[in-house]
C-alpha cells in the first residue's frame, strides 16, 4: 500500500537523568522500548535527538557563582568592568550576572535598546518614535531612560529587568551604573575592561572594542572555558548556553558531545539493526510572531550530530512544478511527472526556480527546531525526540 504519512515527530520519555548516568545506554533503550510499546518500527535515516539539558546533567557540567567570579576577576582585573549587551532573562543571565558582579568592584551595565539581541523588549519602537529617540546614535543614562519611559515590565514575565539586574549587582557586592546604547564603543568612555555578553554578534562586538582601544575584551564564551577549582566548563562556549540551576549555580552547555552521539548511534544499530542519525539539540531557531522573541539563546542549535545530518535540504517546490512545468497535467499523469522530476533532480538546486521558497537552512537547525517544539521546555518529560520520515519525499 502507498504510504500516506510523511514526517512524524515523537517525544520519548526516559528516566530523570543524574550526573554519572550512562546516558547513551538510557537513550538507546528508551527509544527501543518506546517503539515496542507503541507498535512502530524504527527505520534507516530516522533521527534521534537528545536535548542538551540532559547531556549536561549526565556530564555534571555545573558551575557556581563563586567559580564565575574567580574567572571574571582573573581575566578582567576585579575593579570596574563594563558588562554589555546581555539578554534579559532570569533563566539565562541572572545567575551569570551574580557571579560577574561578585568578581568586580563596579559594574557599568550597558543594555541594548529597544530590545535585547533575541527580542526581549525594554521599550517599544512606538515609544522611541514618540520620544524622538534614535537608538542607533542616542546614549541614555538611567535617569534619562526613566524620565522618558518610566518603568517597563517584560510582557511575559512581568519583570522590570533594569531594576532587577541593578538589584542583583548591588546584592552581589558591586556598585552599578546603567547605560542604554547600541554602539559597543560607548562603554569605553566608562572603562577599558569589557565583558561582552551578546551571543550571535559577539565576534563583531569584540573586534570593534579591540580596534577602539579596549585594554581587555572578553565574551561570555571566554568565561569558564576551562575549569575553575573543579567546576564545570565548556572550552568552546564558556558561559554561553548556560541556564539557571539554583540561585547560586548554572548548568553549562554540554561539552565534547561527539562521542555521545556516536555511542547512541552504535547502540541503536546493535539493538534494531538500523542506521539511525543522532544529534544533541538546544534552542530551536525560530521567532515568536507575537512576542517578537527569537528563541535561539544558545550559541548554536546543535553542538554535535552524526555525519548523516550534515548539509542543507535539496528539495523541489511541488506547487511550483504543478503551476508551471506541469500546469497542463492532472491526476495520475501529474503525479507521475512530478515523481519523475524529483527522482531526476540535480544534486545541487541552488538558484533553480523550481526550488524557490524552500528553506536553505542547515538540516540540524531545521530538525533541532522541530525537536525543541516537540519536547517543549516544561513538564512534558520527553527530552528525547524521534523524528521519522524527515528525509522522505513525494516519491517514497
Amino acid at each position: 500500500m502507498e504510504r500516506k504519512v510523511g514526517t512524524i515527530s515523537r517525544g520519548v520519555r526516559c528516566p530523570i537523568i543524574r550526573e554519572g548516568d550512562d546516558l547513551a545506554a538510557i537513550v538507546a533503550s528508551s527509544v527501543l522500548e518506546a517503539a515496542e510499546a507503541e507498535g512502530f518500527e524504527l527505520r534507516d535515516k530516522d533521527v534521534v535527538a537528545v536535548t542538551e539539558s540532559i547531556v549536561a546533567r549526565a556530564q555534571g557540567n555545573y558551575a557556581s557563582t563563586d567559580a564565575i567570579a574567580e574567572d571574571v576577576r582573573k581575566k578582567l582585573g576585579g575593579e570596574t568592568i563594563g558588562v554589555i549587551f546581555p539578554i534579559l532573562s532570569r533563566n539565562r543571565f541572572s545567575i551569570c550576572l551574580k557571579g560577574i558582579a561578585k568578581g568586580a568592584k563596579k559594574v557599568v551595565l550597558m543594555l541594548s535598546y529597544p530590545s535585547d539581541e533575541v527580542g526581549n523588549e525594554l521599550v517599544s519602537l512606538d515609544m522611541l518614535d514618540e520620544a524622538g529617540i534614535n537608538p542607533y546614535s542616542d546614549v541614555l543614562t538611567l535617569e534619562k531612560y526613566r524620565a522618558l519611559f518610566g518603568e517597563n515590565k517584560h510582557t511575559f514575565t512581568g519583570v522590570d529587568y533594569v531594576d532587577y539586574y541593578s538589584s542583583l549587582i548591588k546584592e552581589s557586592g558591586a556598585e552599578v551604573e546603567i547605560l542604554f546604547a547600541n554602539d559597543p564603543r560607548v562603554i569605553l568612555d566608562y572603562t577599558k575592561r569589557i565583558l561582552t555578553c551578546d551571543i550571535h554578534t559577539r565576534q563583531r562586538t569584540k573586534r570593534l572594542l579591540k580596534k577602539a582601544g579596549a585594554e581587555v575584551v572578553c565574551g561570555l564564551d571566554d568565561i569558564l572555558n576551562a575549569s575553575v577549582n573543579g567546576s564545570g566548563y565548556n572550552e568552546q562556549f564558556g558561559l554561553l548556553g548556560s541556564n539557571k540551576s539554583t540561585e547560586e549555580s548554572v548548568k553549562l552547555f554540554p561539552r565534547n558531545c561527539m562521542p555521545f552521539v556516536e555511542a547512541v548511534q552504535q547502540q541503536l544499530k546493535a539493538g534494531c539493526g538500523k542506521h539511525i542519525e543522532v544529534m544533541v539539540y538546544g534552542d530551536g531557531a525560530f521567532r515568536d510572531p507575537v512576542g517578537k522573541i527569537w528563541e535561539l539563546a544558545d550559541p548554536c542549535v546543535s553542538p554535535a550530530y552524526t555525519d548523516g545530518l550534515e548539509g542543507t535540504p535539496n528539495e523541489l517546490k511541488l506547487k511550483y512544478l504543478a503551476d508551471n512545468d506541469f500546469s497542463d497535467l492532472n491526476g495520475e499523469a501529474l503525479k507521475a511527472a512530478i515523481s519523475e522530476k524529483i527522482k531526476s533532480k540535480d544534486d545541487n538546486l541552488v538558484g533553480s526556480m523550481a526550488s524557490q521558497g524552500t528553506t536553505p537552512r542547515r538540516l540540524t537547525d531545521l530538525i533541532g527546531s522541530l525537536c525543541d517544539l516537540t519536547s517543549g521546555s516544561g513538564d512534558k518529560g520527553t527530552p528525547i525526540v524521534l523524528v521519522q520520515g524527515y528525509f522522505d519525499n513525494y516519491t517514497n
